[in-house]
């Protein structure tokens, strides 16, 4: 084992290499040989990044088996291999943002001279569209599972828990039970929406586990929860033509940068979303035509609304799920009051078991981040790898109509770990060149760059409110990562036309009090 340790570990530092199939050979004959177990991992939940840890892990020569299995949602809503973010999640939100993009982009190309029969008449049929997504989620399904095959890692379609450290047992869907062991196990199982403990939301409300496969059309839509999942619900729903409401508790999109998530609802709320603050949900009543009456109360002012809608869309949050794991057969201890796992370096308190995805606790709750660390877990379990996931500077965006696409420290963050005195802010408002000739509003297109003062003021975050702002924004990471800095970027050629050269014009602090709006398209 020495040898082939030897060679991961120089695979591991050149990742594009591969090492060759007789060493993957010897490594599963050594590994699995001893019979002790019937699989050197068994990962328990075939999201992002359990499957990611997975297909790692037997490229390594590990015998490998995936537990998987789908509790219907509260509406009886059920999906197949591949997570949230497959089936629920990143994939068809992306879908639907990118259909309510094309609704209104088929009323600006009136502007640039497209001729367009009647505006009167366009309007989504939500029908095709959600058959549409979920012909392409079942794709991704079937491919997720030949993929396994063709990898040979076993695949139960089975509700898995623990019976001790190094056993598994599994429900299958007729209500048998398997038992499996494994000599490492990794809890990748995520995590479901949250229904607010009020009359009539588990009977009567949706999720976003619901909405993308709705068998209806949403209709007049109230959103209870203005975090990431509720505001781009919410934004998409309204472009498509099915009026929005958001019930905002304290703040939206908490976490964030509260000037950017400004600038995002003050974006929606031009576009008709209705957002009423401070205003928690009392309950939802279902009227004799089927609409459903929510009640809701501001915490501020105690001062109670109501109104009529056809759907009721809960985005209180998510929990893990852990719950049904049995984790005290297993001696997991490490587990916060939320029901997520504490692991810093992905492992728990027992030595065999580990955790990666949604399921950790104050770790970025987003696809790329799991599957990176699911692979990096793999490669430390059987390759000899050293490198832990990190988890600063994660790009991520919230695909809201207008995008905010953000990396590294909230200019809230930086003034509170730094100190006002130590950091500088750049920041300007700009003018997307595609946004003039439909007059589109050009007032929320902001960014800005949040830097220590200190020469050469080393960037800590960066901030982006525009058109593909997540486009612009994955770029930017990478140099985030490595430590770029405001000089660095100032002396960046941008690419002109575009919207992502922004950054590279940036020149007005705030601590200088200029005005930060530009003087024309090229100054």
């Amino acid at each position: 084992m020495t040898i082939l340790n030897s060679l991961c570990r120089i695979n591991n530092l050149f990742k594009p290499l591969k090492l060759s199939e007789n060493v993957f050979l010897v490594a599963r004959r050594s590994l699995a040989s001893t019979g002790t177990y019937d699989y050197d991992l068994a990962v328990i939940g075939g999201g992002s990044g359990g499957l990611a840890c997975a297909k790692e892990a037997v490229n390594l020569g590990a015998k490998v088996t995936v537990l998987d299995y789908v509790t219907p949602s509260p509406q009886g809503t059920k999906w197949g291999l591949g997570g949230t973010c497959v089936n629920v999640g990143c994939i068809p939100k992306k879908l639907m943002h990118q259909a309510a993009l094309l609704g209104e982009s088929i009323h600006e190309a009136v502007a640039y001279g497209w001729e367009v029969p009647s505006l009167d008449a366009i309007k989504i049929n939500w029908p095709a569209l959600t058959e549409a997504v979920q012909n392409h989620i079942k794709s991704v399904n079937w491919v997720t599972r030949v993929d396994l095959r063709e990898k040979k890692i076993d695949y139960v379609n089975g509700l898995g828990e623990f019976k001790d450290p190094h056993t598994l047992i599994a429900t299958l869907k007729n209500g048998s039970k398997k038992e499996i062991t494994a000599k490492n196990i990794v809890i990748a199982v995520g995590g479901r929406p949250h229904y607010p403990d009020i009359p009539g939301a588990v009977e009567y409300c949706i999720s976003s586990d619901d909405i993308f496969s709705l068998g209806h059309p949403p209709g007049k839509t109230l959103v209870v929860g203005a975090g990431y999942i509720g505001l781009e619900c919410a934004g998409f729903l309204n472009s498509l033509g099915y009026p929005a409401t958001v019930l905002v508790r304290s703040v939206p999109l908490r976490g964030f940068d509260q000037q950017m998530a400004q600038a995002v609802t003050s974006e929606m709320e031009q576009k008709g979303v209705v957002f009423h603050n401070k205003c928690v949900p009392l309950s939802v009543e279902k009227l004799e035509t089927g609409q459903l009456k929510a009640r809701w109360q501001n915490t501020e002012t105690q001062e109670r609304g109501e109104d009529v809608f056809d759907t009721v869309l809960m985005a209180t949050g998510r929990y893990a799920l852990t719950k049904t794991l049995n984790l005290e057969a297993a001696g997991v201890t490490c587990v916060s009051n939320s029901g997520k796992i504490i692991a810093e370096t992905e492992q728990t308190n027992v030595s065999n078991i580990y955790a990666v995805g949604d399921v950790l606790e104050g770790k970025p709750e987003l696809t790329p981040v799991a599957i990176h660390a699911g692979r990096l877990l793999a490669r430390r379990m059987f390759a000899g790898a050293t490198q832990p996931m990190d988890y600063d500077n994660v790009a991520t965006t919230v695909f809201t109509p207008l995008e905010y696409g953000c990396v590294g420290l909230s200019e809230e963050t930086a003034l509170a770990r730094h100190g006002a005195d130590k950091v500088e802010v750049y920041h300007a408002f700009y003018k997307p060149t595609e946004f003039f000739i439909p007059q589109r509003n050009i007032r929320n297109c902001y960014l800005k760059a949040v830097a220590l003062r200190e020469a050469p003021q080393r960037i800590l975050g960066l901030h982006f409110v525009g058109p593909v702002a997540g486009e612009v924004i994955q770029g930017f990471a990478a140099a985030v990562k490595c430590g770029i800095t405001m000089e660095q970027l100032m002396n960046t050629v941008g690419i002109h036309p575009t919207v992502a050269e922004e950054f590279t014009r940036l020149n007005i602090t705030k601590r200088s009090g200029k005005d930060p709006n530009p003087a024309s398209c090229c100054s």
